[in-house]
C-alpha cells in the first residue's frame, strides 16, 4: 500500500481521495463505450484480482463488452508458455471480433 501511496497519491489525504475518486476507471465504466479485454493474474502481487472483476462487473453492469482472462497460476503477466499462449489467441479473437466486424 506504502508504494501505491507514492505512486499514485496518498488516499487518507482528503483531496487526493476526492481526485483519485474522481478519475477511477470504476467510476467512470458508465463512460466507455468500446469493449474492453482485461487479462489478470490470479497471483498478481500488485493488482489484486477483485479489482480487475470489479471493473468487469462495472462494465457488464452499464451494458458494456469486457472479456476476462484470469490465470489461476499467474502474476502480474503472464510468464508461462501455455498461458501466454491463450492470452495471445484470446487477444487475437478479441481484436477480430470487435476490431474486424
Amino acid at each position: 500500500r506504502d508504494l501505491r501511496r507514492v505512486e499514485y497519491g496518498d488516499e487518507r489525504d482528503p483531496e487526493m481521495r476526492e481526485f483519485l475518486q474522481k478519475i477511477s476507471p470504476t467510476n467512470n465504466a458508465d463512460k466507455i463505450r468500446s469493449a474492453l479485454f482485461i487479462a489478470q493474474g490470479l497471483n498478481d502481487p500488485r493488482v489484486p484480482a477483485s479489482e480487475a472483476e470489479q471493473m468487469v462487473e462495472a462494465i457488464r453492469g452499464n451494458g458494456g463488452t469486457a472479456w476476462y482472462l484470469l490465470a489461476k497460476d499467474e502474476g502480474h503477466g503472464f510468464s508461462k508458455k501455455t498461458n501466454a499462449d491463450y492470452y495471445y489467441n484470446a487477444v487475437a479473437l478479441f481484436l477480430e471480433k470487435h476490431l474486424l466486424d
